[in-house]
């Protein structure tokens, strides 16, 4: 049975159908059977037992009753005088077709290696079948045998080289009980009393004595012989069974695998199996092909419907609110919607035809309960439920599902403004705060900038009004890169780069955050997500029928009397309207495409925070269905070929307005969010004008140097008493800077040292003798 069960389970079959004989040998192999198909997760849909020595009647009339189940793959475990009787009925049923598999335990093979007359009678009736016989390697002590044997007899089964080997097992446990002193005597059993009137004398009969001793040698013997290996394990089995997979087809049987205990199915022979074998790309194959009944080479799907033009029944949710995904009709079908064209769409892709009759489910005055539903598509009231079936955990213990058709989850819709705008909407993207550090930072990097630029760059001289507006014309007009004063000193040049860089995310932060402001909504609840929820105590709206109730209850812990019942988009827009204060509800908790749909059409309000559940929508069917798996294959090829979409649009599309309105309300950006790119650009204006007054620093000790050269005696210079306004320092300033520029431009090339008039530049001279007044002393 565990060669069986590899077999179902190497070709993905999950339900067979066992006949057996119902005594000790026919429940004994069903019920190994059943634990070998249970540790690969098959079972046994139907148990059909045939009574000791039945009828062709009782056959046809059991063959019948499975005929009329969906699984069509057979294990038959029978006696070989019954056997035959079965695939004869089989046969005369229409049984042995395409589409059906039958595969015998090894009784089959057994009375075709014993048949010596009739061969081609038992090949007609079981073509296609796989059979198992137990393996015998070929050996050089089996082939001497079978050169004396065939004088004998002409057959060489599996079993009757056991039984020759079984003569030999007896007797070197016989010798082996001999050997160690053990006599062979027998004496009469006190059980065994002759009966009155019965001529079978059972007082006459005799046990062995010491019998137990001789059946301990039987089991621990361990030799060679025609079969192979001779050994047991401590339970008493072969120490590594195997059997050969055949398939009968023609006038023969064809040899299409093997399995064995220790490697399972193979291609190869158990004997000839080593690490390599076990590796190698044929062995990977498991098993050749098969010639099914119909002479057919394609695998069996395994089962069909067993309605035999009886429609399925499907039972679809009578729904009172949201019937753009299920709804009544007065159509032939009873029933239209999103989630029934899936369903139909979904069907067409089968290879097979199904006739279903849609049964609607509720009273029409509310929506239905969907656990109620699918609760009686696993007591088999309906053979399948389509619509807006939410895949929950309680629900997939009791039926199966097909793929999600589309995603769900549960999120949380409040009440929502629209953001009025004002005059002074424009100053809201950045706060109080924010709006003075820039100014400062403007006018700063401006002073920089000058300051660097102002000894060599004569856009940034002139008359100190004039250098003054240009500094604050600078500083702003880089806010939108309309600058006209070139920088020329590798010092501005940094500066300038850095600071660039810096207005280029102010000026993206300000469109962006000003973008929101006027287009978001804010919420009008005080809800910002689902914690806030649950710790307040506000009434919280769930839909009629959903799971979302017992979620809330059972997973999230809120008491029920915060929940309130809605069944409709008209009564959550009238609760969200009214507030938890006033008879209505704070927030609703529902499915992802009800509020999708319920947020096309109000649109002041929105969601609240991310979808807190993962799961979607699918078909139930009864557990085990395999009509659920080639209908989940369906709902894929429409996802892939873009039929689901298009669905999906033709249904739910038809939109008011934008929906598309989750986000938390927009706040004001502050100076947390930018102080970084104003430190990068301080230190840059800071190392900037370090390196600049070094530099000066150095130009004016030189200066200083050769001025005491050139007046070695004190002068008396006039200079202004005090640099009381802005306009004289910049005059000051200007003077000096002018009076270096013209000393260091006559400085010699040779060691001569000419005095700062010297008469070779007469214009410098006389500048300098004009500005002299002003030189320090």
């Amino acid at each position: 049975m565990g060669a069986i069960a590899s077999i179902i389970s190497q070709y993905q079959w999950k339900q067979v159908i066992a006949i057996y004989v119902d005594d000790d040998y026919g429940r004994g192999g069903i019920m190994a059977l059943g634990d070998a198909l249970a540790k690969r997760k098959c079972k046994i849909a139907y148990k059909a037992k045939l009574p000791p020595r039945a009828t062709n009647t009782t056959v046809e009339d059991i063959l019948m009753q499975v005929n009329e189940m969906e699984s069509r793959v057979y294990v038959i475990h029978v006696n070989p005088d019954s056997g035959l009787g079965v695939f004869s009925a089989a046969k005369s049923l229409g049984m042995m077709s395409s589409g059906y598999v039958w595969i015998a335990t090894d009784w089959l093979s057994a009375v075709i290696d014993s048949s010596i007359h009739g061969n081609a009678d038992v090949m007609e009736l079981t073509q296609g079948v796989l059979v198992l016989r137990q393996h015998v390697a070929d050996s050089n002590i089996q082939k001497a045998l079978l050169s004396k044997w065939n004088n004998l007899t002409k057959n060489r089964s599996g079993y009757s080289m056991r039984a020759y080997d079984s003569v030999w097992l007896v007797a070197h446990a016989v010798e082996r009980f001999l050997s160690e002193g053990n006599a062979i005597s027998f004496s009469a059993d006190p059980n065994l009393v002759a009966t009155k009137g019965s001529s079978l004398q059972l007082d006459s009969l005799r046990i062995f004595n010491n019998g137990n001793k001789l059946l301990e040698k039987v089991w621990s013997m361990n030799f060679s012989g025609v079969s192979g290996p001779v050994q047991f394990t401590m339970d008493r089995n072969l120490v590594h069974p195997a059997y050969d997979i055949l398939n009968i087809g023609g006038t023969g049987l064809r040899t299409v695998g093997y399995w064995s205990n220790s490697s399972g199915l193979s291609v190869v022979a158990p004997e000839n199996l080593n690490s390599s074998a076990l590796d190698s790309s044929t062995n990977n194959v498991q098993l050749h092909s098969v010639i099914w009944p119909g002479q057919i080479s394609e695998k069996p799907r395994g089962w069909e419907f067993s309605y035999h033009g009886k429609p399925m029944r499907i039972g679809v949710p009578l729904r009172t609110s949201y019937k753009e995904f299920v709804m009544q009709d007065d159509g032939p079908d009873g029933v239209k919607g999103f989630a029934v064209d899936v369903f139909k769409a979904a069907i067409s892709l089968l290879p097979y035809p199904v006739s279903c009759n849609f049964v609607l489910f509720g009273d029409g005055l509310k929506n239905p309960s969907y656990s109620d539903l699918v609760q009686k598509v696993s007591e088999n009231y309906f053979d399948a439920a389509i619509g807006d079936i939410a895949i929950v955990t309680n629900r997939t213990r009791l039926v199966d599902f097909t793929q999600p058709y589309i995603e769900s989850g549960l999120i949380i819709v409040a009440p929502a403004k629209e953001v009025e705008s004002n005059a002074w909407a424009f100053l809201k993207p950045f706060t109080f705060q924010m709006w003075c550090v820039l100014g400062v930072i403007f006018l700063f990097v401006g002073a920089v900038v000058w300051v660097l630029e102002h000894r060599t760059n004569t856009e940034f001289r002139g008359p100190p009004r004039q250098q003054i507006m240009t500094v604050c014309w600078f500083s702003f007009s880089t806010m939108f890169f309309a600058h006209r004063e070139n920088t020329v000193s590798a010092l501005g040049r940094f500066v300038l780069l850095i600071w660039l860089f810096v207005v280029l995310i102010i000026n993206s932060s300000y469109t962006a955050s000003l973008t929101s402001l006027l287009t978001v909504q804010e919420l009008t609840s005080g809800i910002q997500g689902l914690d806030s929820l649950i710790s307040s105590s506000s009434a919280i709206g769930y839909q009629v029928g959903s799971f979302s109730r017992n979620y809330l209850v059972d997973e999230l812990n809120i008491p029920e009397s915060r929940l309130v019942p809605l069944n409709s988009p008209s009564d959550y827009a009238r609760a969200l309207e009214l507030g938890s204060g006033n008879g209505g509800v704070a927030a609703i908790i529902d499915e992802l495409p009800y509020v999708e749909t319920f947020l096309s059409k109000y649109c002041k309000f929105k969601t609240v925070g991310q979808v807190f559940t993962k799961s979607g929508w699918g078909f139930a069917f009864p557990r085990d269905s395999p009509l659920a798996e080639d209908l989940s294959t369906a709902i894929l090829t429409l996802s892939e070929n873009g039929n689901l979409q298009r669905i999906h649009d033709e249904w739910l599309s038809g939109t008011q307005c934008n929906a598309d309105n989750n986000g938390d309300a927009s706040n004001s950006l502050s100076l947390s969010s930018f102080w970084g790119l104003f430190l990068i650009c301080g230190l840059a204006c800071l190392l900037a004008l370090v390196i600049f007054f070094l530099r000066i620093f150095c130009q004016y000790s030189r200066y200083s140097s050769e001025v005491e050269v050139q007046f070695p005696e004190p002068q008396i210079v006039n200079r202004p008493a005090r640099l009381t306004t802005i306009k004289s320092l910049i005059s000051f300033v200007d003077k000096k800077e002018e009076e270096v520029k013209n000393a260091l431009k006559k400085r010699p090339n040779g060691s001569r040292h000419p005095s700062i008039g010297d008469s070779q530049h007469p214009s410098m001279g006389n500048t300098a003798r004009e500005e002299q007044s002003t030189l320090p002393t």
